[in-house]
């Protein structure tokens, strides 16, 4: 049976940044979907914390960067709970190498998750939205992609994408009441930077006008911001979340 409540689905939101996105779009008020590749049980551990909550919440198994799971998964969403009000492509990879290392599957296989990855689920949400004539695509970007970053030809490359993704798609999909922004964050306190070293946290952190890392939660407020009709007028936008470190 569909649900009248509005429906919010982050990619690759079972950890980081896209699991407070989650948490935060569902003590909003909305009924919360993420799907996940490899732990089905801390999935569903997650959705179980989640309803403790009393948030309505669900997750489901797919490849963002496989277009007909994409397709078959999102279809599945839109035929049992409903069509998706809110989309936030958030799921993300890393094979950092110098370029002179890094091997053609190194940039291929970061290129179909991060940059293929919001065409294939976008493809999938954007007609509903435009027959509602309503809805909110949120893509997060990075400051690499606005900056570039050493070692990271694919993943710089990819986020740069989403970027020209984003504007486009605002101007193509605007005169149906559609907003399409993208967020770039920084250095933000998640599992990927707490590999680094003691050392190297201090040397980033230093380089921040604001001297401080950032935390996934700063992303989720701005996603809810976005999501609400507070920001119904924000259009076409990249919005950085960096502490700073992109306006120097």
């Amino acid at each position: 049976m569909k649900n009248c409540k509005k429906i919010a689905f982050v990619t690759g939101g079972s950890r980081g940044i896209g699991k407070a996105i989650v948490d935060k779009l569902g003590s909003d008020g909305f009924i919360v979907g993420f799907n996940y590749v490899n732990s089905e049980e801390k999935a569903k551990d997650f959705v179980n914390e989640l309803k403790l909550k009393n948030i309505d919440a669900f997750c489901i198994k797919f490849d963002v960067g496989n277009y007909e799971e994409t397709k078959n998964a999102i279809s599945k969403i839109q035929s049992e709970i409903g069509d998706i009000d809110v989309l936030v492509n958030n799921a993300g990879i890393t094979k950092d190498k110098l370029f002179i290392r890094m091997k053609e599957k190194d940039f291929s296989d970061v290129i179909d998750v991060n940059l293929k990855g919001v065409f294939n689920c976008t493809k999938q949400v954007a007609n509903k939205m435009m027959k509602k004539k309503n809805g909110r695509i949120i893509n997060i970007s990075s400051i690499s992609g606005l900056i570039g970053n050493i070692g990271q030809v694919n993943y710089s490359a990819s986020k740069a994408g989403i970027i020209g993704l984003t504007r486009t798609l605002a101007a193509e999909l605007g005169g149906y009441g559609i907003t399409v922004n993208a967020i770039a964050p920084g250095f933000i306190k998640t599992d990927m930077t707490d590999t680094l070293s003691e050392s190297i946290k201090e040397k980033i952190i230093n380089s921040i006008p604001l001297k401080s890392i950032g935390y996934p939660e700063d992303i989720a407020n701005f996603v809810s911001f976005l999501s609400s009709d507070l920001g119904r007028y924000i259009t076409g936008q990249v919005i950085s979340i960096d502490g700073g470190l992109s306006a120097i």
